[in-house]
């Protein structure tokens, strides 16, 4: 009777230490040099790693170019630091991080900083990485360095994040704050003012994409992946995939350098640069305006109403409606109510109420014509009924309304 190794060998079925294959060494872990071509850098507190790239100024970046030649004069009254005027361009830092979470408490690292400074005809890139917590203070130390010669900061967020992490970071070694005095620009703030009618997303990617016209390549990697994959590193000590985090804190770095000089130039000199869309007009008309420069803010509306009648630019109404109502004010304080009423008449045909009630001031007020007081005040009225106001905001405006047309009627010494 054959045994159950002769039925198996007759099935094909091969037994035995001699069958079985061995399994293909593992490749070793890819380690940081091969991978980005960095070093280690020593220093007083250790060892850390370091990767560098030189740039040329004037590189091709989207639609910009990598150089900072913009006046600083707007941009220092945007950013409320008069400093930033006097400041030589090879004297401002980039800096953007990458962490180990967005808590940025005491037990969030800051693993990989990059920092970027414009020197002589060449933009120069540092990244210094963090290969173990206990390298911390030697990386802090290389970033020390790196900043001792700038006396500006230019961040995204770096406000609210980076910079409250690395402070949280130097004061946790007992060290001395090494950019506490520096003037800072954060350009997560000027965006948002810039571009929050225009663009969903005011992320430093989407804002490279849509106004530096800059794509990066399939190397990149999303920010939120970004923690984990450092984690994945300290466990396995395979550096391939960090790859795509240096890449991506690279190009932040360089967007940052891009992005000063671009926005610079706007507020420079908003009427020379080459603006597309109205409602960035307007948002610029309001910077300026809320900077006191008012003329040019008047010309900037001006400008923005003429693209959007000639082009019929699709914007939100809110948005359009705005800009007459800040410029008539301006016309208002100004004691020019010809040039604001025309603006309140126009902004009042596209229902405006607004408008209406400011016509109905000038006409009761200024011009002592009650008639039309009356007329545009009852037009307000007819509009608050007619639109979808809520419950509550109906309640406010026809009360304020009402009001205002019992003494106008006994103003006027009619009875309705």
């Amino acid at each position: 009777m054959p045994t159950l190794s002769e039925k198996l060998r007759s099935l094909g079925v091969n037994i035995g230490p001699a069958s079985i294959q061995p399994t293909a060494p593992k490749a070793p872990p890819a380690n940081l040099e091969s991978v980005l071509g960095g070093h280690r850098l020593e220093n007083p507190m250790g060892e850390t790693f370091v990767v560098e790239q030189v740039l040329q100024i004037g590189s091709p970046y989207g639609s910009s170019l990598l150089q900072m030649n913009a006046p600083m004069d707007a941009m220092s009254v945007w950013a409320g630091d008069t400093r930033l005027t006097s400041i030589l361009p090879q004297c401002f830092a980039f800096l953007d991080t990458e962490t180990t979470g967005l808590s940025g408490g005491t037990g969030t690292y800051a693993f990989l900083i990059g920092v970027g400074k414009f020197e002589g005809d060449h933009f120069y890139l540092a990244q210094f990485f963090m290969r173990d917590p206990s390298e911390e203070p030697a990386q802090l130390y290389a970033l020390e360095e790196f900043l001792a010669p700038c006396q500006a900061l230019v961040s995204y967020n770096g406000k609210a994040f980076d910079i409250p992490l690395l402070v949280t970071r130097f004061i946790t070694h007992g060290w001395q704050i090494p950019f506490r005095d520096h003037a800072h620009i954060d350009l997560l703030h000027l965006s948002r003012r810039l571009w929050r009618d225009r663009l969903p997303s005011r992320t430093l990617g989407n804002v490279e994409a849509q106004i530096l016209r800059a794509s990066r390549t399939e190397q990149d990697v999303p920010g939120w992946m970004i923690p984990q994959m450092y984690f994945d590193y300290l466990r396995s000590g395979d550096a391939a995939p960090l790859r795509s985090v240096f890449y991506h804190n690279a190009m932040d770095v360089i967007s940052l350098a891009v992005l000063l000089n671009h926005t610079a130039n706007l507020l420079a000199d908003p009427l020379q640069s080459e603006i597309e869309h109205g409602v960035d007009l307007i948002a610029l008309a309001r910077l300026h305006e809320d900077m006191g420069n008012v003329d040019l803010a008047i010309t900037l509306y001006e400008h923005a109403l003429q693209h959007l009648d000639a082009v019929e630019e699709r914007m939100p109404e809110t948005v359009y409606l705005q800009a007459f109502e800040r410029l008539a004010g301006i016309h208002k304080r100004r004691e020019n109510l010809e040039s604001a009423m025309v603006l309140w008449e126009a902004a009042a045909q596209r229902r405006h109420i607004f408008s209406h009630i400011e016509l109905a001031k000038v006409y009761e007020h200024r011009l002592h014509d009650y008639a039309q007081a009356i007329f545009w005040t009852r037009a307000a009225i007819d509009l608050v009924n007619a639109q979808g106001f809520n419950q509550v905001e109906r309640r406010m405006w026809l009360g304020e309304l009402e009001h205002r047309l019992e003494r106008l009627l006994r103003k006027s010494g009619s009875d309705g």
